[in-house]
């Protein structure tokens, strides 16, 4: 059996353990919240990546597992029974009849690795230093460049193939896309 799932013995009933919802479609936040606001004990991991919108790179917090969240229940103490009403949650993962307990040591690692947060909060990790990226408006418009680099929050350094030369061009971040 997979690490991941832990191995339910007879005493395994007494002891508070993780266990997998599954939300309805981009409803995993509403759960997590409702679920807290009922006093369970959830974990929902996010991701803080950039996006862009309306033409800007703004930091957007994204579920890690879009459709899933983890909540930690005593299969003799803890009410299940409002979980499935809960609204948000689709229902809890279940193999047959059983739901499934996710080991510790897989919440903890995911709890760790989410609380390491990148240093430079204005560092760019939509492009990263040597992608190949095109330019989406402008005189250059529909040219294939590599990005350098990140200037302030909303420009970018690119290096551009011109009379058989890199040329170092400075542009708006917006105007940047990975080519399809």
């Amino acid at each position: 059996m997979s690490d991941a799932i832990e191995e339910q013995g007879p005493d395994a009933d007494a002891v508070a353990r993780w266990y997998v919802i599954q939300c309805k479609g981009g409803e995993s936040f509403r759960a997590a919240e409702h679920l807290a606001n009922q006093a369970f004990d959830v974990f929902h991991p996010v991701l803080e990546v950039q996006k862009k919108r309306r033409g800007k790179l703004t930091w957007v917090a994204e579920p890690l597992f879009p459709y899933y969240l983890f909540i930690r229940l005593d299969r003799i103490a803890s009410n299940w029974r409002p979980i499935r009403s809960t609204r948000g949650v689709l229902k809890l993962l279940t193999f047959g009849e059983e739901p499934v307990a996710v080991a510790d040591s897989l919440i903890e690692m995911l709890r760790q690795n989410a609380s390491t947060a990148p240093d430079d909060e204005t560092a760019n990790v939509y492009f990263r230093a040597g992608e190949s990226v095109e330019i989406t408006e402008g005189p250059f418009q529909d040219l294939k460049a590599v990005f350098e680099s990140q200037r302030g929050e909303e420009r970018a350094i690119v290096l551009l193939n011109m009379l058989h030369k890199q040329q170092r061009l400075e542009i708006p971040v917006a105007q940047l896309r990975r080519p399809q």
